[in-house]
């Protein structure tokens, strides 16, 4: 833009020059200094015009990316949750199918058959209702109450709760807790949802005999909170992708049907980033020297312990 505007002042003051045979009188200075004032205006005008729209054209470009990316998220979440509801599905079908044809007639395989039927449709249901939490986190149709919270409270709810999925899988849980209440403006139910998923994801890769950490702390005027885990860890080309919908990366992070833990829909991370933007907070994933660390930052609560 400053080069298109100085090409006619430029122009002009160059055929100006030319016409008075570079005789250098009274009416070229004048013209001269015009010509120095418009430059002096119409230059950093147009520095500032170029400026604005070449922050408009990568804005554009960034929205484009965002979108293309968006489409090739849904295209990968389609591929998943279509292939892992066939696979529950299929299992539903045939085991019931057994039991109206009479195939299995024994009361201990009847009551085992349908246990079976009963778990692959728990498991269905947990992908329907993930399915309709990422719905509602990615239309904006997400609001949450804040209130007071003690994150060591959860912290202890959301142990509680895994135990029953660790042990089966020989992992350990431990918690790290200050003495004091770290409080947060936080919805309960969705900071819950959020620390039992990346507890359950440790869980389900952690291998046998290991163990998962979950912390809590304060500084900066933020509370965190941190799973740590001695799994694989996660690739480097996995690491900028682990919070994006039904993303599972390389075969060391892919959940596996081990310990009585069945594979997830693939939107645990998902969902738990989502719920965390919209606490305001912050979410991250790196690699420790052994396994990974999720960690999960939330503005402190100015209000008082519930």
């Amino acid at each position: 833009m400053a080069v298109l505007v100085l090409i006619p002042t430029l122009s002009a003051l160059a055929g100006v020059i030319a016409v008075s045979g570079l005789m250098f009188t009274h009416d070229l200075e004048r013209t001269a200094v015009v010509l120095v004032v418009v430059a002096v205006v119409t230059v950093p005008a147009a520095l500032l015009l170029g400026r604005e729209q070449a922050r408009k054209t990568v804005w554009e470009k960034q929205i484009r990316d965002q979108e293309r990316a968006a489409e090739r998220s849904r295209r990968e979440l389609v591929a998943w949750v279509s292939h892992d509801l066939r696979t529950p599905l299929a299992g539903i079908r045939a085991l019931s199918e057994a039991l109206i044809d009479g195939i299995v007639t024994d009361a201990d395989d009847v009551e085992r058959y349908a246990d079976r039927i009963r778990r692959e449709t728990d498991r269905v249901s947990v992908m329907v209702d993930d399915l309709f939490e990422m719905s509602k986190i990615h239309s904006g149709a997400l609001r949450l109450a804040l209130e007071p919270v003690d994150l060591r409270e959860l912290v202890d709810e959301v142990l509680a709760a895994s135990r029953a999925a660790a042990e089966p899988a020989g992992v350990g849980l431990r918690a790290d807790q200050p003495a004091a209440p770290v409080v947060v403006a936080a919805s309960d139910k969705a900071l819950t949802r959020v620390l039992t998923n990346l507890v359950s994801n440790a869980i389900a890769h952690t291998p046998p005999g290991g163990e998962v950490a979950i912390s809590v702390g304060t500084g900066d005027g933020h509370a965190w909170t941190r799973v740590d885990d001695t799994g694989p860890g996660i690739s480097d080309e996995d690491l900028p992708r682990i919070f994006e919908m039904a993303y599972r990366g390389t075969a060391a992070r892919s959940p596996v049907a081990t310990g009585g833990i069945p594979p997830g829909s693939g939107l645990g991370l998902a969902i738990a980033a989502g719920l965390v933007e919209a606490h305001h907070g912050q979410i991250s994933a790196r690699n420790r020297d052994r396994g990974c660390r999720f960690e999960v930052r939330l503005p402190l609560s100015s209000g008082l312990p519930p």
